[in-house]
């Protein structure tokens, strides 16, 4: 049986990766399952464990970093975000696509530890752009914009280590163009 590809979304804060995301998991052609991280930020409101994250205790966390249950793992806020990595073992030795969306810094862990794996930065159209959906997004909340705005604008200075490079100013015409880099590895694969 043909293993399945580890395709790997990035992007600043706010710059549309999660639209991105949801058109490519959509996509019957692309076969895609979503890797589902584990944190342990509070769970919101409308958030469900399992679904949206493996909600876990600062300890558990620990254990899965102790562990190396985890391809990567980043802090912000505070809080702690992990990839495990058994759900993606399990998945791609059955022959499914898995989908991670993860922040630019986690990408060189999980290709060190899957090689194979096809990574994509998404990039805003500008820099005052995405200042604008962050702003809008976190609204009164100034130093949370100030935290994201700053680690963006890290992230865009790593981007260029990426190979495959995305400008959403459209998010459809962003998912044609990752959807067709990925069909074509999947056919090279065959």
């Amino acid at each position: 049986m043909q293993k399945g590809i580890v395709i790997i979304l990035s992007g600043a804060s706010s710059v549309g990766k999660s639209e991105i995301r949801d058109l490519l998991l959509e996509d019957k052609d692309l076969n895609l399952f979503f890797s589902i991280s584990e944190t342990t930020r509070p769970r919101r409101e409308d958030e469900v464990d399992g679904k949206d994250y493996y909600f876990v205790s600062h300890e558990a966390f620990a254990n899965s970093v102790k562990n190396k249950e985890l391809l990567e793992y980043t802090e912000f806020n505070g809080y702690y975000y992990g990839t495990p990595r058994a759900q993606i073992d399990y998945l791609v030795n059955l022959g499914k696509n898995v989908l991670i969306e993860v922040e630019a810094q986690g990408v060189g862990g999980i290709k060190l530890n899957l090689p194979d794996s096809i990574a994509f930065y998404v990039m805003p159209t500008s820099f005052e752009e995405l200042e604008k959906h962050i702003t809008e997004r976190y609204g009164d909340d100034d130093a949370s914009i100030q935290r994201r705005l700053n680690k963006a604008k890290m992230d865009m200075e790593i981007a260029p280590l990426f190979r495959n490079i995305v400008y959403n100013d459209d998010p459809v015409k962003a998912y044609h163009q990752i959807k067709e880099k990925v069909l074509e590895e999947m056919e090279k694969r065959k």
